[in-house]
């Protein structure tokens, strides 16, 4: 799942504040602190609940996050101010995804026809990593709507190599030809 606008710009404010103070594994750590922390059914019900006050649920948040930083716990509560805390989960992934960037680690998306054993999986990557230049750290996900191949996407590049593609693609040709 891609983060929305409003994550995307607050994991890169973290990052830009991380990056200034140089504690970029603190703030992961951090952040993937209070995504879990959110993801308990009570406190997410206490935290979305509009009847308690601010003042409730930060002395909630503080409590049981417990040891962070002052800063991720500011983010906290401006994030409970706004009803934003809910996407913790996106900020944090999406930090993550900007620290991987930072230290020239590239996200891929692979989706493929049918499962891919281990050593497939290996084997890919380390051609996806030759071809890109760069360590690669790939999401698999299997659609058999795809009919056989893969497409993959890293940086906003789309390479489709699925035989629904190849499908498509001779379909318009053979129409070009009746014409």
């Amino acid at each position: 799942m891609t983060a929305s606008t409003s994550a995307k710009r607050y994991a890169q404010a973290v990052f830009q504040v991380a990056g200034e103070q140089r504690n970029l594994e603190e703030w992961q750590s951090d952040l993937i602190k209070v995504a879990e922390l959110i993801q308990d059914p009570e406190v997410s019900e206490l935290i979305e609940n509009p009847k308690l006050s601010f003042k409730l649920k930060s002395t909630l948040v503080k409590e049981k996050l417990g040891e962070i930083n002052p800063l991720a716990l500011n983010l906290c509560y401006l994030l409970i101010s706004k009803g934003k805390l809910k996407d913790a989960k996106q900020i944090a992934d999406e930090y993550g995804r900007l620290v991987d960037e930072y230290r020239g680690i590239k996200h891929a998306d692979i989706v493929t026809a049918i499962p891919i054993d281990d050593k497939a999986k290996e084997n890919l990557i380390s051609q996806l990593e030759a071809i890109i230049g760069t360590k690669i750290i790939a999401d698999i996900q299997v659609d058999p709507e795809l009919i056989g191949g893969m497409v993959t996407r890293i940086d906003g590049r789309l390479i489709d190599g699925s035989i629904r593609n190849k499908l498509e693609l001779l379909k318009k040709d053979l129409a070009k030809t009746r014409k």
